[in-house]
């Protein structure tokens, strides 16, 4: 049961009315190393992990609302409008952490895997900025699902006095978005392989971020850019699991004495 106060219920279903049509306002272009992982797509046949900023939170949750993912939301106090907000955008929420909560927050998100995707900010709640915390590592050997780290551009923001420098797009920003590759992380993996794929998929991510903020800055094109869409789909999709067999995999190296494997796509070079 939530402890959401009045005002928090109201602001959070404000935010789900209002944050959707704001981005109508903003020039929002996105690239995909695999458009199979975004659940707005027709093409959506897995389900997966996203690790994106904590920053960003405020731009790429509305994209989301009303498809099959998960938002793992803080138990911290600042953590209630961002689960009210996301509750009213139709996704489904679990609070907690892979620490604080951490017991029943891994059984919930173990249940809603079956169901949908999990999308996590691993910096967050309350930093440090852009490091990446072991949860969705962790998460993505203990379930067997790809961690997609997903790299957040915007050209101009608002920056918040937060830990995070919270952004919040212009009226006129651009808001550039790009879906990493799928990383399939060992299940039950030893510590030092976990921290191995944490400290590639952490580069991954920031290179993916510096990759996004100069698409946005440069107000350049990219081959195979898609538009902001907002599509409505059920939030529970079950899939068979999928069989990855080897010659649907590649190995790549990873800041550490350990490998990273990764979906081979015919386009894996973003840029």
């Amino acid at each position: 049961m939530s402890d959401a106060t009045l005002g928090q219920r109201i602001t959070g279903h404000i935010n789900a009315l209002l944050m959707p049509r704001a981005l109508d306002l903003i020039n929002f272009r996105i690239r995909y190393y695999d458009k199979t992982v975004d659940p707005v797509r027709s093409e959506y046949n897995e389900h997966v992990i996203f690790s994106f900023w904590h920053e960003y939170i405020v731009v790429i949750l509305p994209r989301w609302g009303h498809t099959p993912l998960t938002v793992l939301c803080s138990q911290h106090r600042d953590g209630e409008l961002v689960n009210q907000t996301a509750e009213s955008l139709g996704l489904n929420i679990v609070r907690g952490s892979t620490s604080r909560g951490g017991a029943a927050a891994i059984r919930a998100m173990k249940t809603n895997s079956k169901f949908s995707s999990i999308a996590m900010t691993p910096d967050g709640p309350r930093g440090p900025r852009r490091e990446m915390a072991m949860g969705p590592v962790y998460l993505a050997s203990l379930l067997g699902m790809p961690l997609v780290p997903v790299g957040i551009g915007i050209s101009n923001p608002y920056r918040l006095s937060t830990w995070d420098k919270f952004a919040i797009p212009r009226p006129l920003s651009r808001v550039r978005v790009i879906f990493g590759p799928k990383i399939r992380v060992p299940r039950k993996a030893r510590r030092e392989t976990l921290d191995a794929f944490r400290l590639g998929a952490q580069g991954l991510m920031n290179d993916l971020t510096d990759e996004a903020q100069h698409w946005a800055d440069s107000k350049q094109k990219m081959v195979g850019e898609q538009r902001f869409t907002r599509d409505r789909r059920s939030n529970r999709v079950v899939f068979e699991r999928p069989l990855i067999t080897p010659s649907k995999l590649k190995l790549v190296q990873a800041p550490a004495p350990e490998t990273v494997l990764v979906d081979r796509h015919p386009n894996q070079r973003v840029g």
